[in-house]
């Protein structure tokens, strides 16, 4: 039998899904007690929002639009309900984006990941994310407390001196980025030291190859990952089934179609919006910038709530063309503007030492002069013309790419 955190990771789906819609009004309306969210909000009613599909058709809060609004108002753009004097700590991430950290004992909902990465009460672990203005370690470190666990706070750099205390504490767990365990184990090899109660790790900040898994695997330390947010904590996390990401019992996700707010299909690729419910910094429909896409069906480890396929490349695809920038959204607006087409894709290349822009758009069964009408609202919406080519749909890569940038480099 498969252990899991607690009953909430195998309840029925539909139970989860009516449990967060129940809470939903609530949630949105102790957010709005704070000024930012009440402008995000303006002339919703909390008490209309009790399904996702009510969610959907909620404003989204891009966290590129972070900096400006913290700058704006700071020092959290309005959005922070717990006051800045009142929190445990005060964060600042690279941007910089600020973040407050509340009370609550697992605030980033690390405990869960950590406990499916084969973390137990009583493991001794060893937390090299920063400790330095950022939150990513004290995410982990209080996920780490919650489920019972001692922390080694070793933090980046420093190596020799981190492996002295590997060796001395004997840690069986390892929280960081996945490269620099193997720096670790690398150096410890060179130097003579003893890194041999590594077993397990939660990794995080940076790709895990599977050529890197398997290399520390056969080194005797197996690796899971998480996909982590400073404003959010632990999204979604791998369990031993290594079959996508599953999505924390504490947040809402949505993939959308970049560029916009829509939800797109099942097992389609676009952008990772977010929904939590963090009484001190709630965020609602917070846009990430990252994309990834739903998998069907539950994990084989038996937990039931929603997988995503992990992190698949950025969703902020802005480029500029002639001189000018090019949005997603705008991209989305001249779809939106001809309802006959499906996905599309603006390619951007270079002609004749010129910049040039193709729309390619799905289209199942063009009207006569639809190209011509779709190029006219090209150019009105981005101010710049572009060539339209219809395409069969289906056609188009599944990637979550609205603008596709192939000029050469150099």
């Amino acid at each position: 039998m498969v252990d899991h955190y607690d009953a909430l990771e195998t309840r029925d789906p539909a139970a989860r899904e009516a449990e967060q819609s129940a809470r939903l009004p609530g949630a949105i309306a102790h957010a709005m007690t704070a000024p930012g969210w009440r402008r995000q909000l303006s002339g919703i009613d909390p008490k209309s929002v009790t399904s996702r599909a009510a969610l959907a058709k909620l404003p989204l809060l891009r966290k590129s639009d972070l900096l400006a609004l913290q700058k704006d108002n700071p020092p959290f753009g309005g959005f922070n309900v717990l006051p800045p004097g009142k929190a445990k700590r005060l964060h600042m991430s690279p941007g910089p984006i600020f973040e407050p950290e509340g009370h609550a004992e697992d605030f980033g909902g690390a405990a869960r990941a950590l406990y499916a990465a084969g973390f137990r009460p009583g493991d001794i672990v060893h937390n090299s994310f920063s400790y330095h203005l950022t939150p990513g370690a004290y995410i982990l470190e209080a996920g780490a407390h919650a489920l019972g666990c001692a922390v080694i706070p070793g933090g980046i750099g420093n190596t020799e001196a981190q492996l002295d205390a590997i060796a001395h504490l004997k840690p069986g767990g390892y929280i960081g980025t996945p490269d620099f365990v193997k720096i670790l184990l690398d150096t410890a090899q060179k130097a003579g030291k003893d890194a041999s109660s590594l077993k397990r790790g939660l990794v995080s900040g940076a790709a895990l190859p599977a050529s890197l898994r398997a290399e520390l695997a056969g080194r005797g330390v197996a690796l899971l990952q998480c996909y982590a947010i400073a404003e959010l904590g632990v999204v979604a996390y791998e369990s031993e089934a290594r079959e996508g990401m599953i999505v924390n019992e504490t947040l809402i996700v949505e993939i959308v179609r970049p560029g916009t707010g829509n939800p797109v299909p099942e097992g389609d690729v676009g952008e990772v919006v977010v929904t939590s419910f963090n009484p001190d910094y709630p965020m609602i429909r917070l846009a990430t910038g990252d994309l990834s896409a739903v998998m069907a069906g539950a994990s084989p480890c038996g937990r039931t709530n929603q997988r995503i396929k992990g992190w698949m490349g950025r969703a902020d695809q802005t480029t500029k063309v002639k001189g000018m920038f090019v949005r997603p959204e705008q991209v989305a607006e001249v779809a939106k503007r001809h309802s006959a087409l499906g996905r599309v894709r603006l390619v951007v290349t270079r002609d004749a030492e010129q910049d040039a822009m193709t729309l390619k758009a799905e289209c199942a069964a063009p009207a006569a002069g639809l190209a011509d009408a779709v190029a006219a609202t090209l150019q009105s919406v981005t101010k710049l013309k572009g060539a339209v080519t219809l395409v069969a749909p289906g056609s188009l890569p599944n990637d979550g790419k609205v603008i596709a940038d192939e000029r050469p480099v150099g």
